[in-house]
């Protein structure tokens, strides 16, 4: 089977690229592993990477949803089924969202199903024009699993969620943008362009700082007030060679070297 998530280091940038000629890119469960394996072994990179780009093969789909012909062995009974969502996907999701670097994913064409799980667990979201947005299982019998669910629920709420599950319709690049689902909106040709800018931005900053910032906003969405500890953890950037590298480039006008440390 020519099936096969890549990865790539340079420069600083990881790319995970979901690969599935056949069937525009289409996950299947083996692909889900590697998705989180791929995953596990960037947040095991500690300092060598500082952004993470998240595409399909070619331009032609980020990823056109689950591998539906594998559905009649990999969930062929309730139990084949929880172990297919409640681990395979999920695990390779929550390596997504818990991944401790910034996260962007590149979207040309088909983004649908499980590809529009996968991009909605993503921090930057960047789509082409032409780029198609939905998860239309309503027409194949069956329901999105809710522990799947929730991560779009989170992104965009509930009415955004219910019309594209119960309508199954495909959403257009720009109406996905208006919706919440999509960071910005280029041409079909600038989006790989676009993505590297965005992550030459992103390495260019402080990246221990760009680890905490994703940290407080998983923690904020939390709810719970800060409690004193986290409020003084709030501030172990003072301490931080990065920290001191910053202020003298700021005052001596020069651009900044951060290193992680």
């Amino acid at each position: 089977m020519d099936t096969k998530i890549e990865l790539t280091i340079t420069d600083g940038v990881a790319t995970v690229t979901l690969d599935n000629p056949a069937k525009l890119n289409a996950i299947n469960a083996q692909m889900w592993r590697e998705l989180r394996a791929a995953m596990a072994r960037i947040a095991a990179a500690d300092d060598d990477v500082r952004c993470v780009i998240l595409r399909g093969a070619g331009e032609e789909a980020f990823a056109a949803g689950g591998d539906i012909e594998e559905f009649l062995t990999v969930r062929a009974t309730v139990d084949d089924a929880l172990h297919y969502h409640d681990e395979l996907v999920a695990d390779a999701l929550e390596a997504i969202r818990a991944c401790p670097v910034p996260t962007i994913a590149a979207i040309r064409g088909a983004c649908i199903g499980g590809g529009l799980e996968i991009a909605g667990c993503c921090d930057i979201r960047i789509a082409g024009e032409s780029a198609r947005f939905g998860a239309p299982i309503n027409r194949l019998g069956f329901s999105m699993y809710p522990g799947e669910m929730a991560g779009l629920l989170a992104l965009v709420g509930p009415a955004v969620v219910l019309e594209i599950l119960l309508e199954g319709r495909i959403l257009g690049a720009r109406e996905a943008l208006q919706k919440g689902l999509l960071t910005r909106v280029v041409d079909d040709e600038k989006v790989f362009d676009e993505v590297a800018a965005c992550a030459a931005r992103i390495c260019a900053g402080a990246p221990l700082v760009a680890r905490w910032h994703k940290q407080w906003v998983h923690r904020l969405m939390d709810g719970t007030p800060l409690t004193a500890q986290e409020k003084r953890a709030a501030f172990d950037f003072l301490a931080t060679d990065d920290y001191r590298e910053g202020l003298a480039a700021f005052l001596a006008k020069r651009k900044p070297v951060f290193r992680g440390r």
